[in-house]
């Protein structure tokens, strides 16, 4: 248990230096290059682990299989990624962090909708607080500049929780971190794809007329340098490869619930390291959000937390039966020995 804490605390560093690593490294990469190179990096840094949880589940990957990661690879690295990397371009790392952190959020309510799980008062009561939270960073009344970064940072959110949802439909089979690694690395495979096709002049020529400036011929490996490169690593290996490795390995010293902690300390760790790194200043209107998203994140940990307290209960019972029952037995052995 103790080891499932430490790999909470690395995933939680790493998960909440994400956003500031990124925004220090925009100015140099093609936001979509980033993504690619970042991406293609944890998947291989995933994959040793990967193909060792799948040779524990004597599970041997099908066809079905790959056309599955080429699935959840588009929704996470193509679409929702994409998402996450661009509105750290137009918006603070800080409201980028905290407001992708409301995705636990969003996948309670995919499930409920796809999955048909049941939906607990608690949830609904999240979902409020939470968005009540969501508005007051955006401050909707008082918007200073354009708003397209808080937009993407949501859309980023709400993509992620249903690239969860779709991938828990066949996760079981081969395991989460081989989920993650696989889709990470169909996904990186598509988007290279994507980048190839941008530098078509046609390609090109449209993203260019529709303004979609870093959309156009996106670079592969230019900017990649000695100065250049700590940074990267960092991304790649550190934020996208080990941050997902430990929250996993967390999961399985611990459980799902006790590693979803990593979003719940995030949005207030997050913030305090963007202003101490990059300067970025907390409003009060953000922090009033933030203290409203984690009530919200809290509220949702409800029902995972007395489902386990249940299952603790009736297996405390139990054992209580075992017990009882067996000293019934030893009475009656006991007197069927006397004369």
């Amino acid at each position: 248990m103790k080891k499932g804490y430490i790999y909470i605390l690395f995933s939680t560093i790493f998960f909440s230096t994400a956003e500031i690593a990124l925004k220090m490294a925009t100015g140099v990469f093609n936001p979509i290059q980033l993504t690619f190179l970042r991406f293609f990096i944890g998947s291989i840094v995933l994959l040793p682990i990967a193909l060792k949880g799948i040779k524990s589940r004597n599970y041997r990957l099908k066809s079905a299989d790959f056309a599955f990661f080429a699935l959840t690879g588009f929704l996470c690295v193509v679409v929702s990624m994409i998402l996450y990397q661009m509105a750290i371009v137009y918006a603070k790392a800080s409201v980028v962090a905290v407001l992708f952190c409301c995705n636990p959020v969003f996948v309670i309510l995919f499930a409920f909708l796809m999955l048909h799980e049941k939906i607990y008062r608690y949830t609904i009561a999240s979902l409020v607080v939470t968005i009540v939270g969501i508005l007051f960073i955006m401050n909707p009344f008082h918007i200073n500049g354009k708003p397209a970064g808080i937009i993407l940072s949501i859309l980023s959110a709400v993509t992620f929780a249903l690239y969860n949802i779709v991938g828990r439909t066949r996760s079981s089979n081969f395991g989460g971190t081989a989920l993650t690694c696989f889709s990470f690395l169909f996904g990186s495979a598509e988007l290279l794809v994507l980048m190839l096709l941008t530098r078509l002049d046609g390609v090109a020529a449209f993203f260019q007329k529709s303004g979609m400036d870093n959309f156009v011929r996106i670079p592969i490996v230019r900017g990649i340098s000695l100065g250049t490169l700590p940074s990267l690593i960092y991304a790649g290996i550190f934020v996208t490869g080990l941050g997902f490795a430990f929250y996993f390995l967390a999961m399985e010293e611990t459980s799902a619930a006790t590693a979803s902690l990593v979003f719940f300390i995030k949005p207030a760790l997050a913030p305090a390291l963007a202003f101490l790194i990059l300067h970025e200043t907390i409003t009060l209107n953000m922090g009033a959000g933030i203290v409203l998203m984690l009530v919200g994140s809290a509220i949702s940990l409800i029902p995972g937390f007395r489902l386990r307290k249940g299952k603790g209960l009736k297996e405390d019972l139990k054992e209580d039966m075992e017990e009882a029952e067996h000293e019934i037995e030893a009475e009656i052995d006991e007197t069927s020995l006397k004369p």
